[in-house]
């Protein structure tokens, strides 16, 4: 395979691993994360490189690798799609903060409220809470044996980008893009199964092409018979909610790019359209069509 978890390794810096060096004589609490201003990112992130650095080192031969990659792209790009689906040909755990989050969001109590009042805004998450529910969710994923991640969702802004890659050695960070009025139209189709949480879009996107783009298509994925009564809305799946995430993002995670594009890490991939026409382009990319191939022909 032309493509191992080598490939764009750089040595990480050492700044922000050395500045929060003193707080490792804190470990993990057992309990839910907080809000709690006593706590903050320093410590937050002390959890994070405990958690990290207690992952096994080498994967296990059920795994087979031991990939440390990134996904970024705009809210409703496909992040959680192809990390999924890459996180299924590699073997290693898919771990989406925006799925932490929502299952934070899903229990009862002060902190759930406030994170709705966030969320439901589209304003982003505090960084010491999200960093405290990924050191959870990497210390959760050791005890299992877990080797490796793809990371979705995070980092999304330069502070947190420095932050991982002083406690990991984040290997590939890929890049998804897609037109803005796609990805709106995206968005607005997104509904989950409220019963078994699948995702789905009933947006049939058919953007005209022109001297600039090409023309995109991009079918509706509808869900199956048993599940067309049950599909819900997120709350957040407005268009002004939306708009307001994209405006978030560019303001706030396009610096991430430029950060990992300056270590040589960042991969940029526009999505030609769907899944079908979407997914072996990226894995040519990647240089994993043989893998996949072989995968397909066993099973």
């Amino acid at each position: 395979m032309a493509v191992s978890h080598r490939l764009f390794r750089l040595h990480s810096s050492t700044t922000v691993k050395n500045t929060f060096s003193s707080f490792l004589i804190r470990s993990l609490s057992s309990g839910p994360p907080t809000l709690d201003p006593a706590i903050g990112l320093e410590e937050a992130t002390a959890q994070l490189e405990k958690s990290s650095s207690s992952l096994s080192p080498s994967p296990s031969p059920s795994k087979g690798r031991n990939f440390h990659w990134v996904f970024l792209g705009c809210p409703g790009v496909g992040k959680g799609t192809y990390a999924s689906r890459l996180s299924s040909l590699l073997g290693v755990p898919h771990i989406a903060t925006g799925d932490l989050v929502r299952d934070e969001l899903s229990s009862s109590g002060l902190l759930s409220s406030q994170l709705k009042e966030l969320v439901n805004h589209g304003k982003l998450v505090p960084d010491e809470f999200i960093i405290s529910l990924l050191s959870k969710r990497l210390q959760a994923g050791k005890e299992k044996g877990e080797s490796g991640y793809i990371l979705d969702g995070f980092p999304r802004t330069v502070t947190q980008a420095e932050i991982l890659e002083g406690v990991t050695n984040v290997d590939l960070v890929i890049n998804l893009k897609l037109r803005e009025e796609a990805l709106l139209a995206k968005c607005l189709g997104r509904r989950i199964c409220s019963e078994c949480g699948a995702n789905y879009n009933v947006a049939c996107i058919d953007i005209k092409g022109d001297d600039v783009s090409p023309r995109m298509y991009m079918p509706p994925l509808l869900p199956p018979p048993n599940c067309e009564s049950k599909l819900i809305c997120r709350a957040d799946d407005t268009e002004e909610v939306v708009k307001e995430r994209l405006r978030i993002y560019n303001k706030m995670t396009q610096p991430v790019e430029e950060f990992y594009k300056k270590r040589g890490k960042l991969l940029e991939f526009e999505l030609p359209g769907g899944i079908p026409e979407s997914w072996p382009r990226l894995l040519r990319a990647l240089h994993l069509e043989d893998l996949y191939d072989k995968q397909s022909a066993i099973a």
